[in-house]
């Protein structure tokens, strides 16, 4: 399968327009988009590099077919003529996932069981074994969308979502994932060189993509098992170029100051030793104490907290006096410099008391959200 065929890159809704940018930073030409992904043209080899470089994506998934079925049936004699023995390995595993939407299917795993008894019935017809199945992602994985009679196949080349980055071993309370968090990011106007200042901490999600940002350090390296490497056209040396490639981009010379301040030792902790998984550590100053405590320098630079909204971790009531004791401090120490709030409850978001210049909308899984910027001016700017 070395060949061109349709790459789909899947997102989090209200990241897509953020993942295309990516893709098209890395020098890929987008052939289609939907509110969850992208769609471009490509080989195994594009496949692997998408999964080491991305950093805001899902999955990325290799069109094997496109056909269409109706029925269950009709679905596993389409799925029993592609030849899968050319595909994967007899010995090996395979996991089946899907999007479904069709009248004869009330429960998706209807659906998988069809689509993995095909695979594994013809293997084992034209090669008299049958290889091993089962939920797990941590090998061959396919992907079924299937939506009334129309139906794609994929091998879903990542396997275990790449919206992990692979060094937060220790999440503290209700963390961000870090694909989102790679994505709020790319959604302010920091840049590399820039001051980040992160007073409200926790786990340290926002600052360490922001620094795997800064030095160029590729998502995908802290990883060592991706879905493509569990299929017959995977050619290891393609892929360890590639890490190689990766590793010679990476840089030490980072230029940018990371003020990283939380009130638990805990989610201090924690942060510091996520940072250090994730090679970034030596970049950041961490101070403990509470966020008004945090060095402010006097280059300008972003201020970015992710407040608790209430929806799972506290009373909104609770949280309102917080809302407003973060809005004086933008006001008092953060003048100069721009303010960004993430946060899923725009009545807690009023409390901060400032107009915004922006706001961006997210989804923190079915949690809608909002970045607000803030354009915190010297002087005697009026509020709104």
């Amino acid at each position: 399968m070395t060949y061109s065929r349709s790459i789909v890159i899947t997102c989090g809704k209200g990241v897509v327009k953020i993942l295309r940018k990516e893709i098209e930073d890395l020098g890929y030409l987008v052939i289609a988009e939907n509110p969850y992904s992208v769609e471009i043209k490509g080989d195994i080899r594009d496949c692997m590099y998408l999964n080491l470089h991305l950093r805001t994506a899902n999955k990325v998934l290799l069109l094997i077919k496109r056909f269409r079925a109706s029925h269950p049936d009709h679905l596993y004699q389409a799925v029993s003529k592609i030849p899968w023995e050319d595909y994967l390995h007899v010995k090996g595993y395979i996991c089946v996932t899907s999007y479904i939407q069709n009248r004869y299917i009330l429960d998706t795993r209807y659906g998988n069981q069809k689509v993995k008894d095909a695979i594994v019935d013809r293997i084992f017809k034209q090669q008299g074994k049958r290889p091993d199945s089962g939920p797990k992602r941590d090998q061959a994985v396919v992907y079924l969308y299937w939506v009334n009679s129309d139906c794609h196949l994929y091998f879903d080349t990542s396997g275990e979502t790449i919206s992990k980055h692979g060094y937060r071993r220790i999440p503290f309370k209700a963390p961000l994932r870090e694909s989102l968090a790679a994505a709020i990011i790319k959604s302010t106007r920091w840049k590399p060189g820039v001051p980040f200042i992160n007073p409200m901490a926790g786990s340290g999600t926002l600052a360490i993509e922001a620094a795997m940002i800064a030095c160029n350090l590729a998502p995908g390296l802290g990883r060592e098992n991706f879905g493509f490497m569990h299929l017959k056209s995977y050619q290891k040396e393609i892929w360890l170029a590639l890490r190689d490639e990766a590793k010679k981009q990476v840089t030490n010379e980072v230029t940018t100051d990371f003020f990283i301040n939380d009130s638990s030792l805990e989610a201090l902790r924690a942060a510091k030793k996520n940072a250090s998984w994730a090679g970034v550590g030596s970049f950041m100053e961490f101070h403990h104490g509470n966020f008004t405590g945090v060095k402010i320098p006097e280059e300008q630079g972003i201020v970015i907290l992710n407040p608790e909204y209430g929806a799972r971790l506290g009373q909104v009531e609770q949280l309102s006096i917080l809302y407003s004791k973060i809005g004086d401090f933008f006001k008092e120490k953060c003048t100069g410099h721009w303010g960004y709030i993430f946060s899923g409850n725009p009545d807690l978001s009023k409390q901060i008391g400032l107009r915004t210049s922006r706001k961006v909308p997210f989804f923190n899984g079915k949690i809608e959200c909002r970045l607000l910027e803030y354009e915190l001016y010297r002087g005697s700017k009026k509020n709104g």
